[in-house]
């Protein structure tokens, strides 16, 4: 891999066979090397801590406002990591991309949410806190939204199993380098959309 200029601990990634590329943290783990991943996502672990990052090819929800679609999100994956009860969740902000500073000048807007939910790994009774830093590309010519997430664990409940990872938090990925990946994200290929 190549390392992207500048960015010593990045490397350009292409992503969906080369559809599209972005610049992710070196030190990664991809998680189809390890079970089987949904086609409309690339999941990469951390392999230290028990973070993750992922790219998911959604369905553009032409129903929701632009500035409220990061939200509508935020809100789903909530719904999906069963965190729907009151304080289970919680949106920091919500803020526009420029588009001059994303690489992907395809889509026709770009934002980014910071928030928390308080999930469960495996089902588990155990319940995490994790902050949550989601990007949203809008691209509503090829009827998708791209959804970059980067899943950070604050707080580990001692009987979950992602106790033992809590005590090596060594070299995190940083809110910077999740900025990075989505101002890198680049689209090569559009017939990725169908």
């Amino acid at each position: 891999m190549q390392t992207a200029a500048g960015v010593g601990s990045l490397q350009l990634r292409p992503l969906f066979g080369g559809a599209l590329s972005a610049v992710i943290p070196y030190n990664i783990t991809d998680v189809s090397e390890v079970r089987e991943i949904p086609d409309n996502q690339e999941v990469f672990a951390h392999p230290h801590t028990d973070q993750s990052l992922i790219v998911e090819l959604l369905e553009y929800q032409a129903q929701v406002a632009d500035q409220d679609a990061a939200r509508y999100h935020f809100e789903d994956i909530a719904g999906s990591n069963e965190a729907q009860e009151p304080g289970a969740f919680q949106v920091g902000n919500v803020v526009a991309l420029p588009k001059g500073e994303v690489s992907l000048s395809e889509c026709s807007s770009a934002w980014m949410l910071n928030g928390t939910q308080c999930v469960s790994k495996f089902n588990e009774d155990a319940r995490n806190t994790v902050a949550i830093h989601l990007g949203l590309f809008r691209l509503p010519q090829f009827s998708t939204d791209i959804l970059i997430t980067l899943n950070d664990p604050q707080s580990i409940s001692p009987d979950s199993s992602s106790a033992s990872a809590a005590e090596t938090h060594r070299d995190p990925w940083t809110v910077e380098d999740f900025q990075s990946t989505l101002k890198s994200l680049t689209l090569h290929n559009p017939g990725l959309f169908g």
